[in-house]
């Protein structure tokens, strides 16, 4: 197999898994299969394992690298996720989750002095503007309190991304990141979100999201992240809400609305725009 074709395919099942995080949370959770306290805890409970059990393979420490710091925002990241997918479908979920996500990035950027050239400009206010259209009250709106706690995620998963800028070793990171979270899905798990419900089914729906969706699914990113450019890289990355809303519609039975299709194409359009003038 060619490099080209190799790094093809990782790429494709890393998205493939990214976008599958959402669809697995919204089905455990839409159908109460399970709580969203419990599934945050055995999402990354299962997510370390998998990771610890993929760094023993490649011969490399679980547990080197990460901070408290970044397993906080991965905590963070992950409980309001799993809250928010009580109250929204999967297809606006992963679409506010990247509008956020990107968003954070390129207001540390504006933080840290950027200046961005006009076309970078146009972008990053189509994506806001595309954000706030999806959230405008009136018909087809999301759940207000399922949206602030998806941009709530988002904004964690930003937080994360920029703490592991440059990181020599990503997925050891991530993987010490995963297991520093322990203690707080722990504490979760005591404190809880409301009462405690578990089926087969969810904890199975759970493990997926953790091991496959997420401990696999980074393990394949960042083994085709070295061979993809920066602007590539960020660029297949637009395709995840896409993926995610399209399973959704297909296999959730969510509707495609005219404010999704709007909202989406100015949230996806305006970052394409604001990433491709960096």
């Amino acid at each position: 197999m060619s490099r080209e074709t190799r790094t093809l395919l990782l790429t494709l099942l890393a998205l493939i898994g990214f976008a599958a995080n959402s669809l697995l949370c919204r089905r455990a959770l839409g159908l109460g299969l399970i709580d969203p306290a419990s599934f945050t805890s055995v999402r990354l409970v299962s997510g370390a394992a998998a990771l610890a059990l993929i760094l023993a393979i490649r011969g490399g420490s679980p547990i080197a690298g990460g901070s408290w710091v970044s397993a906080l925002a991965l905590f963070a990241y992950a409980a309001a996720f799993s809250a928010s997918y009580v109250r929204i479908g999967a297809s606006v979920g992963a679409l506010l989750l990247f509008g956020a996500v990107q968003a954070t990035m390129l207001a540390w950027g504006l933080i840290r002095g950027e200046r961005p050239r006009p076309r970078q400009w146009l972008g990053i206010a189509l994506a806001l503007g595309g954000l706030a259209f999806l959230n405008l009250r009136g018909a087809h709106a999301p759940d207000s309190t399922g949206a602030l706690l998806m941009i709530g995620a988002g904004i964690a998963w930003g937080v994360y991304s920029l703490r592991g800028r440059g990181s020599k070793d990503p997925l050891a990171n991530t993987s010490s990141n995963f297991i520093r979270t322990l203690p707080m899905t722990a504490l979760l798990s005591v404190v809880g979100l409301g009462p405690v419900h578990l089926t087969a089914g969810g904890i199975g729906l759970a493990v997926g999201s953790g091991a496959l969706a997420s401990g696999v699914g980074y393990s394949l990113w960042y083994a085709a992240l070295p061979f993809l450019s920066a602007t590539r890289a960020a660029a297949v990355q637009l395709s995840v809400p896409i993926l995610a809303a399209a399973a959704a519609i297909l296999l959730l039975g969510e509707s495609l609305t005219t404010r999704l299709i709007i909202a989406g194409a100015a949230i996806l359009g305006g970052v394409w725009l604001a990433l491709r003038g960096r």
